[in-house]
């Protein structure tokens, strides 16, 4: 799967869209992430994380420091449960590569992530009536990766 870009016209950054859905029975989505990977001019691996969709948009905006706030959870641990109060069922964009340098081999992939959910352990501990350790992990966010989209410059 994935595929490769070759040089667009006059250098101009290459464009996605990128759409997600939750699975039926599933939890909502928190973001959609476009990871991008390349070696710099220095021959050194480079990469960098954008978030370009995310659920609760109205109330939810990247930081002075570009992050973007945690979505939240619904998660009730003792109850291995969850709500989809949070988060959206389908987020979907069009984005292109800001720092996008047509001289420069890149790569560039979509990960998608839902919003937290109980843990198989959370399950267990109910079903069993157990008390986990202080240690173990009770929620999970799950994620779902795209293939790659691999650029090639001219030449």
């Amino acid at each position: 799967m994935g595929g490769d870009l070759v040089s667009a016209p006059d250098g101009k950054a290459p464009s996605f869209l990128v759409a997600a859905l939750k699975d039926p029975i599933g939890a909502n989505l928190d973001r959609v992430q476009i990871v991008k990977g390349w070696i710099d001019a220095d021959g050194n691996a480079q990469e960098r994380v954008y978030d370009v969709a995310w659920g609760d948009a109205d109330a939810r905006q990247p930081g002075a420091d570009g992050k973007l706030p945690s979505v939240g959870t619904t998660v009730n641990v003792a109850e291995a449960s969850f709500t989809n109060t949070i988060g959206d069922p389908e987020l979907i964009t069009v984005w292109s590569d800001p720092e996008f340098d047509p001289a420069l081999k890149a790569f560039y992939y979509a990960r998608v992530i839902e919003i937290p959910t109980p843990r198989w352990t959370a399950y267990d501990a109910k079903y069993f009536g157990v008390t986990p350790a202080d240690d173990v992990r009770m929620t999970i966010t799950e994620r779902a990766y795209t293939s790659p989209i691999w650029y090639s410059p001219a030449g």
